[in-house]
């Protein structure tokens, strides 16, 4: 079953009660709370001034509650939802009026820089506005997870999604397994990089695709677009399935390695690299002491030899096979000559 239909006409005010039984994270969503604060008061300068907005699209479980109601909610945002936490934001009073707010029925009325509760103070009439707003709700009746997350990426088309984000919303076991991975405490709590915008499931989805092709290969998005695809091959995913078991493996010593919001970590490139040293059979303390030395040995500028200028080289195309095989020929190297040799570097 697939069925788009409009929403029954509803207020902002009765969409902010309802705010606890709407799932804002199923798997094919996009990380939230992505827009600035900038951002998200222009939002509530358009419904104040009374602007018309872009629809809101909900998995709609009051008409027919299916199994992908997995949380058990009334509804799932499917498309809308920094829309929805910039209202439930300013409802919260998380957010204030941009200070050159104009209020273009009455400009003399001076609101800018206010929050929720100091409109509704002063002038109630205005909050009233807000509050009255009706959001143009669609409800979407399905029981077939494909066709709601293909829903999602033909509505994101058109928007600056992020390759990580589009085949998170792919249908398939592979962006199950991705999502699975990027939810191990290496990425949740070891990593320092943003994961805003699907950073986190880029770097589990190379990491997963080299282990599958047991050596270093290419992870453009070309590359991991065209894995993901491997969904569809039978054949090929019991393979996938047993790279997935030893990343999740791997991924648990390079918690161990690894530092909360570890500095080393601080850009995603060097992950593969360090994925494939973390197999070696060294104690953590060890491999985190000698990744830290290697750092700052790349990062001395007085220390312009050849080893460090090929390293440099080579991680500028950290997403071409060649560029990783030699990032990681350096760091072997380096860490047999680190151990060998009085904890000293070439």
């Amino acid at each position: 079953m697939f069925k788009v239909q409009n929403h029954a006409s509803r207020t902002l005010s009765w969409w902010y009660k309802q705010r606890s039984k709407i799932d804002f994270e199923p798997e094919y969503q996009r990380k939230g709370n992505l827009w600035s604060d900038k951002d998200k008061a222009f939002l509530i300068d358009s419904i104040i001034n009374e602007y018309d907005l872009p629809k809101v699209y909900l998995a709609d479980f009051t008409v027919l509650n299916t199994i992908l109601n997995a949380k058990n909610m009334s509804y799932a945002v499917i498309d809308g939802r920094q829309r929805l936490e910039s209202i439930i934001d300013f409802y919260e009073d998380k957010i204030k009026l941009n200070s050159d707010f104009i209020l273009y029925s009455n400009p003399k009325i001076k609101i800018g820089g206010m929050t929720y509760s100091q409109i509704r103070s002063i002038h109630p009439d205005i909050s009233e506005i807000f509050e009255e707003f009706n959001l143009d709700v669609m409800s979407v009746i399905s029981d077939e997870e494909s066709k709601v997350k293909d829903l999602f990426v033909r509505l994101n088309k058109s928007k600056p999604l992020t390759g990580a984000e589009l085949r998170n919303a792919m249908k398939g076991v592979i962006p199950d397994l991705i999502r699975a991975l990027a939810d191990k405490k290496f990425f949740k709590e070891s990593v320092k990089f943003s994961k805003s915008r699907g950073q986190d499931y880029n770097a589990a989805s190379k990491i997963l695709l080299i282990e599958y092709s047991k050596n270093f290969t290419d992870t453009k998005k070309k590359n991991l677009d065209k894995f993901v695809s491997l969904s569809n091959n039978s054949d090929e995913l019991e393979l996938v399935y047993q790279a997935a078991y030893r990343v999740e493996e791997v991924l648990d010593k390079m918690h161990s390695i690894f530092k909360t919001g570890d500095p080393l970590l601080s850009s995603s490139g060097l992950i593969p690299v360090y994925y494939e040293l973390s197999k070696l059979n060294f104690d953590p303390g060890e491999l985190h002491e000698f990744f830290n030395c290697f750092d700052l040995y790349v990062k001395d500028n007085s220390n312009n030899n050849e080893t460090v200028n090929q390293f440099k080289q080579s991680v500028r195309s950290i997403n071409d096979q060649g560029g990783l095989s030699k990032a990681y020929s350096i760091m072997l190297s380096s860490i047999k000559h680190y151990f060998s040799n009085g904890k000293t570097l070439p």
